[in-house]
């Protein structure tokens, strides 16, 4: 699948295959690559799976279907025994434990986004840029309020705030209980960008947001007031194509650093106050990365599974056997990293080593979200619309 790039204010459609082909899961669908006046690409053969050994006892506990993604990106949200999500026009509650629907709202718009949730709100966008909470309990809709743009990203629910970012890189913050504007940060962009889901990590104090052209940024919570902006990579290249180097997927934070990668770029991690460089290396990803108390990890774009020490950036391991199949960014759960590829597979690999510890195949269609952690296991959503639920047996 393709690499789509947004051309301000136009959209510049692009194709091919390898990195950048495999970069398509960003951002979905059948566009074509222009590079000059090639008549001919080089081909990316996708790894073939071959048996594993099992060593982690991992079991579909429910599945349920919500309807297809389409282009959107819809990722559950986890708030205590509530499971959120949203497909094709509806949002949905779930239990938890075995997946019965508790409620389900028909929104009446085309969605982009979701869902963002906490204890009392659940929050979706639209293509539009409408951004519609709904009480968490019912399903009755509380407010609507408008960003500039489309929402391509989950909103993020928090410290009595629901913020969202546009296409057009403006970050939205509202009010939770009302959905009143309280703030909107605006930033130059590079005319060419990519139309990638790059999330919004909150904090108490803080709202982290990685940018185009390789910054990332930490806004003040209460008023969006910019704390301080540091390059991740530095975009370089003779063309417009070859300088594109974005921050892909969400920003993930571990102790006291905030941690974030490019794509063509770097992969890097930051005091959280200061914005002061850990450490950094030459990176490029098309979907984020993941951290913990020890480890960085990352898909390359070659979908080739990196493990970095938390402390330093050295190399650990690395993982080439699922190569070009697309990997989601990776979740970091107990003894396991798992990601999901664009044949509907979940890979469980030991985060010590990057051996493969299990395997299983959640639906025929791709899966380009993240998994999500819960208190017993991972949730997996496919394009498709099928939520599956893995436990630890």
């Amino acid at each position: 699948m393709p690499l789509k790039l947004v051309q301000l204010p136009r959209i510049s459609r692009l194709a091919g295959s390898g990195p950048l082909a495999a970069s398509a899961r960003l951002l979905f669908v059948g566009l074509a690559l222009v590079l000059g006046a090639c008549s001919s690409k080089p081909t990316y053969e996708k790894a073939e799976l071959r048996p594993i050994q099992t060593t982690l006892g991992v079991k579909q506990a429910w599945r349920a279907e919500l309807g297809k993604a389409r282009s959107a990106l819809f990722q559950p949200a986890v708030v205590g025994a509530a499971v959120f999500s949203a497909g094709d026009g509806r949002v949905y509650r779930l239990n938890l434990e075995n997946g019965t629907r508790v409620w389900q709202a028909e929104i009446g718009k085309t969605l982009s986004a979701g869902v963002g949730a906490d204890s009392q709100i659940v929050v979706v966008a639209t293509n539009k840029g409408e951004v519609i909470a709904l009480d968490s309990s019912t399903g009755k809709e509380k407010w609507r309020a408008q960003a500039s743009s489309e929402v391509v990203q989950s909103p993020v629910v928090g410290y009595g705030l629901v913020v969202v970012r546009s296409q057009d890189n403006r970050i939205h913050a509202f009010e939770a209980q009302s959905g009143k504007r309280r703030w909107a940060y605006q930033r130059q962009t590079p005319s060419l960008i990519l139309r990638v889901a790059s999330g919004l990590l909150l904090t108490e104090t803080a709202v982290y947001a990685g940018m185009p052209g390789g910054r990332l940024i930490a806004l003040t919570l209460n008023n969006g007031s910019p704390r301080w902006e540091v390059a991740v990579a530095f975009p370089k290249g003779a063309t417009e194509l070859e300088r594109v180097a974005d921050v892909v997927g969400m920003p993930m934070l571990q102790g006291r650093a905030v941690c974030a990668v490019t794509y063509q770029g770097r992969l890097a991690c930051f005091d959280m106050a200061t914005g002061q460089q850990d450490w950094g290396r030459d990176f490029s990803s098309n979907n984020g990365l993941s951290v913990d108390a020890r480890f960085v990890f990352a898909a390359d774009d070659r979908s080739i599974l990196h493990a970095f020490s938390r402390n330093g950036g050295a190399s650990v391991w690395r993982n080439d056997k699922l190569v070009y199949r697309d990997l989601t960014a990776p979740l970091s759960v107990g003894r396991a990293v798992v990601v999901g590829d664009s044949e509907g597979f979940v890979h469980w690999l030991s985060r010590e080593d990057g051996a493969f510890m299990a395997r299983s195949r959640a639906d025929d269609a791709p899966i380009v979200v993240a998994p999500v952690a819960t208190e017993l296991g991972v949730l997996i959503q496919s394009q498709d619309g099928r939520l599956v639920a893995y436990i630890f047996e």
